[in-house]
């Protein structure tokens, strides 16, 4: 298989009303893709899936709370009913989780990190299998972080779920190997999305030049092409993998 395109192919996103998510929605709108709109914001889900179908692509929106079991298994059921299958599933829907480890809130903020950044993604995984297994394209990509692979201060919680994702991601890249599905990772680093747009535009120049081989922060849609890259045909042999999209950020001693 070394064909370049999605065109026809069913892809469910998560977190898909903003930032990386919305990105990735119209990217693989553009490429032809049948793109399912998943957000827990129910009008901002549809304002994406208006535009890209204004704009010509395949597109339809599901209110979707990652938290919910029963709204991700109805979600993904509905998703392939509407499109006759599902092809493809990105697990980006996520939160900020900072607390310090002595802080009251710390066992609350925790619980939730793992509940929506890393939880739901199983779940998302175990609703999805049933159609990704009838796909000869099936591909799952799971978003984490390159706080998986270095950390900030008073983020573990979130360090530790998207720990967790990578983690996950191996173990079901090896699990379902045998049956032709890939599941990759890829670890954004600075990105200009909600999460980081409450940083004064100093602070991110100056974070960016004293961290980053680019010396910038990265645009959503620079992550969504690589999701994209991920589930080309073409890419049938890349599975497990852990891809930091971050601008040299994990190379670069100084």
């Amino acid at each position: 298989m070394s064909g370049r395109s999605v065109q026809g192919l069913v892809a469910m996103i998560t977190g898909a009303a903003s930032g990386m998510g919305k990105a990735t929605a119209e990217v693989f709108a553009a490429e032809g893709a049948h793109v399912a709109v998943t957000d827990v914001s129910a009008a901002g889900a549809q304002a994406v899936a208006e535009a890209i179908r204004a704009g010509g692509g395949s597109a339809e929106a599901w209110p979707l709370d990652v938290s919910d079991p029963e709204a991700i298994r109805q979600v993904t059921a509905a998703v392939a009913q509407r499109f006759g299958g599902l092809d493809i599933l990105v697990n980006n829907a996520g939160i900020s989780a900072f607390s310090p480890i002595g802080s009251d809130d710390y066992d609350e903020v925790w619980h939730r990190a793992m509940g929506i950044l890393l939880t739901a993604q199983q779940r998302m995984v175990r609703a999805a299998l049933p159609w990704l297994r009838k796909s000869e394209s099936a591909r799952i990509v799971n978003i984490a972080s390159t706080e998986a692979l270095g950390a900030t201060s008073r983020d573990s919680p979130y360090a530790a779920a998207k720990a967790g994702v990578t983690g996950l991601t191996r173990a079901l890249a090896v699990e379902l190997g045998p049956e032709g599905i890939t599941v990759n990772c890829i670890c954004p680093g600075p990105i200009l999305t909600g999460m980081t747009q409450g940083l004064a535009e100093e602070d991110r120049q100056t974070f960016a030049k004293r961290r980053t081989a680019l010396r910038r922060y990265g645009r959503p849609e620079e992550v969504a092409h690589m999701t994209l890259s991920l589930c080309l045909p073409a890419a049938s042999y890349i599975t497990g993998a852990t891809i930091p999209v971050d601008g040299g950020l994990m190379a670069r001693n100084a």
